[in-house]
């Protein structure tokens, strides 16, 4: 990793050209996948991977699966028929990329990208699950031929810099992963994101099934219901998980595989995904007072902090809240529904977590509400009394939480 990290000075750049070049090299491996649902999005996509993957376990498939980015460690971005890819096999895949490439340019992500879909090729499975990795239309993951379906999760404002400023531009870039064959799925979207899904299906000529019109879910008597059919509440918590459980559900409808209603079920109670409004139990949790909660949750933007104030909503009593954020990202927005529903606000930034903003500037964007951790463990320290706490602002954070707690080792 360490050596393909210096082939290109850009750590994003969206393109196709490179990684096509790349992978007609390494015998177009990305032409010999299993059938696919591709996922794009801007929060979900990951938990949408998730459902898909318990389900289809549940189902008895051999589900491959490529999501980003890691928390801990690389391995977590590759499944192979079930399994996190092994350091052996892994080594293995990233020696072919470099070879084949013979130095050319190439960014991380193509590369790893890559390395997923020369593994699938060769390791025999029934379901391929790809996660874009920003936009859709540009995503290194959209060189495939047409999936079986695209599904699409919900879409708010993040990575203007790559994808633009409005909602129907950054709808737009998603909406690429549709193509002729495929069918694709979407839940609830604001208006104008809706007309472009629809516009991209039509220029594709495939159906758009979306939710609300097409289909719907709902949560009755302490399930869920779709299509008639009686389901348990999804194991991952949060409201917003009803309408990730919906798309990958009403995916694997119309993947052509068989997918009974009681493998969706198990797949429901079962399913996991670290990071997502994830309760730890390990080293950090040990720190809090008798009878506390500690939660962790990588929302890191606009559609991630409004799932979160819903939560905070739905949750009974107060909530200490823990931020860490990230450089780029406009974290005066991210906090603003936050503060006022916190019953205490600490900012903090662990030493190795990548482009951690100041914790200066977290109090600062907070209007001076939140105060000094200045670190995770220094924060959970100062919480004398039981409380349920929630750390979120970043994924990078997450993973240095995780491994502070104990998880995924």
């Amino acid at each position: 990793m360490a050596r393909l990290q210096g082939l290109y000075p850009k750590l994003i750049d969206l393109s196709l050209g490179r990684l096509e070049r790349l992978l007609g090299a390494m015998g177009e491996p990305h032409l010999a996948l299993p059938p696919v649902i591709h996922v794009a999005g801007t929060n979900g996509k990951g938990s949408v991977c998730a459902f898909l993957r318990a389900m289809g376990e549940a189902a008895g498939l051999r589900v491959h699966v490529y999501t980003s980015p890691h928390l801990v460690r690389f391995n977590e971005r590759i499944r192979l028929a079930g399994e996190l890819v092994s350091d052996e096999d892994f080594a293995a895949a990233l020696d072919e990329v470099e070879a084949k490439n013979a130095g050319g340019e190439i960014t991380v992500f193509e590369a790893l990208t890559a390395a997923a879909f020369w593994l699938f090729s060769r390791v025999p499975a029934d379901l391929c699950l790809l996660e874009v990795g920003l936009g859709g239309r540009f995503d290194a993951t959209n060189v495939i031929a047409a999936p079986r379906v695209a599904a699409l999760t919900s879409v708010s404002l993040d990575h203007q810099e790559f994808l633009g400023e409005s909602l129907a531009g950054i709808a737009a870039e998603k909406a690429g992963i549709v193509k002729p064959g495929c069918v694709a799925v979407t839940g609830r979207q604001a208006p104008e994101v809706f007309e472009v899904f629809e516009r991209a299906a039509r220029a594709a000529g495939v159906g758009l099934l979306a939710r609300g019109r097409d289909w719907d879910v709902a949560v009755e008597g302490g399930g869920l219901v779709l299509g008639g059919m009686r389901l348990p509440m999804p194991a991952l918590a949060g409201v917003h998980q009803v309408d990730n459980a919906g798309i990958a559900m009403m995916a694997l409808k119309h993947c052509g595989l068989a997918v009974p209603g009681a493998a969706l079920a198990a797949g429901l109670r079962t399913v996991e995904w670290p990071g997502r409004l994830q309760v730890l139990r390990g080293r950090l949790a040990g720190m809090l007072p008798a009878g506390s909660e500690l939660w962790l949750d990588g929302a890191h933007n606009v559609g991630g902090r409004a799932a979160l104030a819903a939560q905070l909503e739905a949750w009974d009593g107060p909530t200490v809240v823990v931020v860490g954020m990230k450089q780029s990202k406009d974290v005066r927005e991210f906090l603003a529904p936050l503060v006022g529903r916190a019953a205490r606000l600490f900012a903090v930034a662990e030493p190795g977590q990548h482009g951690a903003l100041a914790v200066e500037k977290v109090i600062e964007a907070s209007g001076g509400v939140a105060v000094a951790g200045p670190d995770i463990s220094g924060a959970l320290r100062q919480i004398l009394a039981p409380a349920r706490v929630l750390i979120c602002g970043s994924l990078y954070l997450a993973g240095e939480v995780l491994k502070l707690d104990g998880g995924i080792g």
